[in-house]
């Protein structure tokens, strides 16, 4: 029985817990929802909800469709530069209290999703240090309002879509649209927050859930299964390759004495054909004899245009 619940614990098959509250840490319906929010009493991730608002002029005037290409660009311009400045601001604040290892701010229009920040600590630690130095604190002239996030893994709560380019359901997606840092920023700041702390190894959560333990436990016994049927596959190979070479070397030696039975049999070849033209000689040279012999036996044939002969018939002139 508390397999089968663990199995389902944060899936839609979960009637008592709400499975986008596990994933995203935030639910459309709130307070309202028909299924429980088990809020962490520590975790590693801390956020902030609705922390970034984008420029009041700038929503207006894309709401009612008023901006030409050029304006537009200049006020992306300047939408993200006034975008970086927030999140260079918020990340060197924290990190002043814990060592930050990822931060990502929402691009939703959801009220429950829109301009919530999401900061994951290398420790629960110094998650609670900066959850503690957040409170009653002011940022932009609002009040920072700071909860414990049961999301550690954001590969599972991002929309994929979105990261391609391609959500249908837009801003009012109930997975994570996390707006993109540029590369330099992150590795300006990562650099700056490596000054106060010595290098370490990502520490994992303890608050994670049975189920996500289950599913890496079965992630490593698959890389095992892979990596066994690997080293099979790798033995079976060599076994191959040595069936071939001998096979190529039988076939060489077999290649070998079929080219010396080739030339045996073109030397047999030759050899009858010189015997055939000599027997074809002998018995053109028998023709030539035997010719000749007939000739010598016949007898000699009067010449006609000789006066003396007289031919054999012929009636006599002498008078009588």
């Amino acid at each position: 029985m508390a397999e089968s619940l663990a199995s389902i614990f944060g899936t839609e098959k979960d009637k008592v817990n709400c499975p986008f509250y596990f994933k995203i840490g935030a639910c459309r319906h709130g307070d309202k929802c028909s299924r429980r929010h088990n809020k962490p009493s520590l975790s590693q991730t801390i956020f902030i909800r609705n922390l970034y608002q984008k420029p009041v002029d700038h929503l207006a005037q894309l709401m009612a469709g008023q901006l030409d290409p050029e304006t537009q660009a200049a006020n992306d311009r300047e939408q993200q530069q006034h975008f970086e400045d927030f999140y260079e601001d918020i990340f060197m604040e924290l990190s002043n209290h814990g060592e930050v290892e990822e931060m990502h701010v929402m691009e939703n229009l959801g009220d429950h999703l829109n301009g919530n920040v999401y900061v994951k600590f290398f420790t629960e630690e110094d998650a609670e240090k900066a959850f503690k130095a957040m409170q009653m604190r002011f940022y932009a002239g609002r009040p920072v309002i700071t909860e414990y996030s049961p999301v550690t893994d954001f590969r599972e709560a991002r929309c994929r879509q979105y990261d391609i380019g391609m959500c249908d359901r837009g801003g009012f997606c109930n997975f994570m649209h996390i707006r993109k840092v540029p590369r330099d920023l992150l590795r300006m700041l990562q650099k700056e927050q490596g000054k106060n702390y010595k290098p370490r190894v990502r520490a994992r959560s303890d608050s994670r859930s049975p189920r996500r333990d289950r599913d890496r436990g079965s992630d490593r016994d698959r890389d095992h299964r892979d990596r066994d049927r690997g080293g099979d596959r790798d033995r079976e190979r060599d076994r191959d390759r040595e069936r071939d070479r001998d096979r190529g070397d039988r076939g060489g030696d077999r290649d070998r004495d079929r080219e010396r039975e080739r030339d045996r049999g073109d030397r047999d070849r030759r050899d009858r054909d010189r015997d055939y033209r000599d027997r074809d000689r002998e018995r053109e040279r028998g023709g030539d004899r035997d010719r000749e012999r007939e000739r010598e036996r016949e007898p000699p044939r009067p010449n006609p245009n000789n006066a003396n002969t007289i031919p054999l018939g012929a009636p006599s002139m002498m008078p009588q």
